[in-house]
């Protein structure tokens, strides 16, 4: 660390050099995008943004934040408890042992059961696996998706 009155090198201070501290200003990105600040300008444009809170200084220029949202659940409670269906359709990529495997661990069903319902999305394009609450099925549907599996969610009805 060098003393503030000392030069790095030798000789700069007495070339008439002088020494200064070079310090990071804060600037919003938002103050950045309206320009220079002209006789209340820009706070005019800050206000006309709505859901917007704005802080004005001038010493510290303009700090925007955008006001935070909040989702509501719009399933209804008939939406969560009709009967939901998880379906896997035919894809010509995974061998058939493999999708009885996973069929296996994401169910937990035997191997006969398992090569039943492979056999049908073999024969038939598609099978209907899981029946019940909606929850459950999603949580079904993202496991065979680990799996690379094609599998949807459908309403019953």
């Amino acid at each position: 660390m060098i003393p503030k009155n000392e030069s790095p090198r030798p000789g700069i201070a007495d070339a008439g050099y002088s020494r200064f501290e070079l310090r990071a200003a804060y600037v919003s990105l938002f103050s950045m995008s309206c320009g220079p600040r002209r006789d209340g300008e820009c706070l005019a444009q800050i206000k006309d943004i709505e859901e917007m809170t704005h802080v004005s200084n001038e010493k510290a220029g303009t700090i925007t934040t955008a006001e935070p949202t909040v989702e509501k659940e719009t399933r209804s409670e008939e939406d969560l408890d009709l009967p939901w269906q998880v379906v896997v359709h035919n894809d010509p990529v995974n061998l058939m042992s493999y999708v009885t495997m996973a069929f296996q661990r994401v169910f937990g069903y035997p191997r006969e059961k398992a090569e039943r319902h492979m056999l049908e999305v073999h024969h038939n394009g598609r099978s209907i696996l899981w029946s019940g609450m909606r929850e459950p099925a999603e949580l079904y549907v993202q496991q065979l998706h680990g799996y690379l599996l094609l599998a949807t969610l459908e309403k019953t009805g």
